[in-house]
C-alpha cells in the first residue's frame, strides 16, 4: 500500500476526518490523497497558504509570530494544522485531524534559512506536534520529499491515536 492509501485507510479505519493546509507543497499533498479512490470519505479540503497574509487571515496564523520568526518556522507549522481544522468545520464539527507544511523549496530563501528546511504540523484532538526536516535537491525535489514526509508521519501519528 502506497502512502497516500495507507493515510487514508488509517483515517477511514478510526472513522476520522482530514484538512490539509500547504505552503510550499502548493497543494501537492492534497493532490496525492485525492487521486485515491475513495479520499471523499475522510478528506475535506485543503487550503494552499502561500501567502503569508493568508497564513494568518484565512488559518489564524498569530500575525506577531509572522512577523517575528516569518512563515518557516515550527509554531507557524502547528498553528496552520490546527488552523484548517477549523477552516474545514461541517455542521459545527472541526476536521479531526490537520496537516500543514510549510518551508523553503528554494531556489533562494527570502529569510537567510537553508533551502530545504521544512516544518510539518500534525494536529489530532487537543495535541498539536511539528517535525523540523532539511532536504536535499532542487525545488521540485524538496517539494516531493515534503509531500512524502506529511504522509508517512501523518499516518503514523494517526496509527497512535487512542493510544
Amino acid at each position: 500500500m502506497d502512502a497516500p492509501d495507507a493515510l487514508l485507510s488509517a483515517l477511514r479505519d478510526r472513522g476520522l476526518s482530514l484538512g490539509i493546509a500547504e505552503s510550499l507543497t502548493g497543494g501537492a499533498l492534497c493532490s496525492a490523497l485525492v487521486a485515491v479512490p475513495g479520499a471523499s470519505a475522510v478528506l475535506r479540503g485543503g487550503i494552499v497558504s502561500y501567502a503569508t497574509e493568508i497564513k494568518a487571515s484565512v488559518l489564524g496564523v498569530d500575525i506577531v509570530l509572522l512577523e517575528r520568526y516569518g512563515p518557516v518556522h515550527p509554531e507557524v507549522a502547528a498553528q496552520m494544522a490546527d488552523g484548517v481544522r477549523r477552516a474545514m468545520t461541517i455542521d459545527g464539527e472541526p476536521a479531526d485531524v490537520g496537516i500543514a507544511t510549510t518551508g523553503i523549496a528554494g531556489p533562494a530563501s527570502p529569510d537567510g534559512q537553508p533551502v530545504g528546511t521544512v516544518h510539518i504540523g500534525v494536529s489530532v484532538g487537543a495535541h498539536t506536534s511539528t517535525r523540523m526536516f532539511r532536504f536535499d535537491g532542487g525545488r521540485a525535489e524538496v517539494r516531493a520529499a515534503t509531500v512524502s514526509a506529511a504522509l508517512e508521519w501523518a499516518r503514523e501519528v494517526v496509527e497512535h491515536v487512542g493510544e
